[in-house]
């Protein structure tokens, strides 16, 4: 899939994105390249830890077809993402607030094939309404679907920062390597950033971003940044099961310490 991928943006000259595509200024797309690597739970935790520096924040599920947000979060929404698609209502109408981590979240319609092969224009049209949209907020996280599919690229490209989550899994780290790969091909001037999870150690982590790193430099020519490294924690798989925020339920655990340092890291710039 990789490669068909790849063919595909051969025919695309170096440099030119599909359509000229205004940038959400404050929107960060999480994308991982690989599935189960932590990326819907990281994205809820990132925009708690933000929502907690007084950052008003946006959460949008953008996992179209695999939707989870509103499920790892307990939210009963009236409207989805669905709706905007099939355009009953527009993108503001389907915003619904998350009491629990006080910041705002757009929930995915999940099983819906129709929105993961939507066409090109209708996403960069969603897209730009996303982006109008995020200029009533601090920040948008965007929560990417796995892989290097065409909605995920697409959105991920009109985020101003894109965050790559991966694991010391060698799996993930080369499904990262091939997202960032496509992304640098289709647009070049992508602010790509690297989250390492589960790692076992900070040091261990930082190991893991070394051989990421090294790759990139060696073959893309290019030097991701590492944004943070969170840390394995057992709590995060009980937070998750019991449908509460990990900030919340145990503020000072290690994980939650380390996506909170990250946010400031964002807010920072």
């Amino acid at each position: 899939m990789v490669e068909q991928n790849t063919e595909e943006l051969k025919t695309m000259p170096r440099g030119v994105a599909p359509r000229s595509t205004r940038k959400g200024r404050n929107m960060i797309a999480v994308a991982s390249g690989k599935g189960g690597v932590g990326k819907t739970w990281f994205s809820i935790t990132l925009a708690h830890a933000l929502s907690g520096y007084q950052q008003k924040t946006l959460l949008f599920d953008g996992d179209l077809g695999l939707a989870n947000i509103d499920i790892q979060l307990g939210l009963m929404v009236r409207s989805d993402l669905g709706s905007v698609i099939s355009g009953a209502m527009s993108l503001n109408q389907v915003v619904c607030h998350c009491d629990k981590g006080h910041f705002d979240v757009i929930a995915g319609r999940s099983g819906s094939a129709g929105l993961a092969s939507m066409p090109v224009g209708r996403l960069q049209i969603l897209g730009e309404d996303l982006s109008i949209l995020a200029s009533s907020y601090d920040k948008v996280i965007l929560d990417m679907g796995a892989g290097v599919e065409k909605p995920v690229r697409i959105l991920s490209g009109m985020a101003e920062k894109i965050i790559v989550l991966c694991t010391d899994e060698p799996t993930s780290l080369t499904d990262a390597y091939a997202f960032i790969k496509i992304m640098t091909m289709q647009y070049p001037r992508c602010s790509l950033n690297v989250v390492i999870n589960q790692a076992n150690s900070l040091r261990e982590g930082q190991r893991t971003y070394d051989t990421l790193l090294k790759a990139c430099q060696n073959f893309l020519k290019i030097s991701p940044e590492l944004l943070g490294i969170i840390r394995r924690d057992t709590r995060v798989r009980d937070a998750i099961r019991n449908q509460t925020p990990l900030i919340s339920r145990y503020p000072t655990s290690e994980a939650a310490e380390d996506v909170i340092a990250i946010a400031r890291k964002l807010i920072n710039g």
